[in-house]
């Protein structure tokens, strides 16, 4: 939440809003040289470093939520009380429990960039790309194929 309190805000300038916006767990775009080999030494080293910041960002995460739950653990007497802090602590729980998956696939990843095997497609072997990796940098398929399989999960579900 912004407020006006008089002190001007990096938040509300564009420049500040564009560095934000184009970094990745704190780390700038990597920015591809013309003719660059895919998958060299300096992108794995890139990639890897986005990786490592953002499990450490999960990580930091499910500290806070440790500690939280245990600051506010109280056995209130009102059963509506007792209740919404059940389903608060049951609404936390179920978001660690999706990055403590995400953690897996990150590390999983991870070992992945250290055998050079990163960056390609797991169906068809083609280059996933570097824009793609920024932006889901855990991905194991190339736009191509990820269309093919969400395209079939609908037709299996009817969704």
């Amino acid at each position: 939440m912004v407020t006006n309190s008089g002190k001007s805000s990096q938040r509300g300038t564009p420049k500040a809003g564009n560095s934000v916006r184009n970094s990745l767990h704190g780390l700038s775009p990597y920015k591809e040289k013309k003719g660059e080999e895919y998958m060299n030494e300096r992108q794995r080293t890139h990639f890897q470093s986005i990786l490592q910041a953002w499990r450490q960002e999960l990580m930091e995460e499910v500290d806070r939520t440790v500690i939280h739950m245990q600051d506010e653990a109280a056995n209130f007497p009102d059963p509506a009380d007792r209740a919404t802090q059940e389903e608060e602590f049951g609404l936390e729980l179920r978001a660690r429990d999706r990055e403590r998956k995400l953690i897996r696939k990150i590390d999983k990843t991870l070992i992945r960039v250290q055998e050079n095997d990163y960056g390609f497609c797991d169906q068809c072997g083609i280059d996933i790309g570097v824009r793609r990796l920024e932006a889901r940098p855990t991905a194991d398929l190339c736009v191509d194929c990820k269309t093919l399989d969400e395209i079939k999960e609908k037709q299996i579900t009817g969704g």
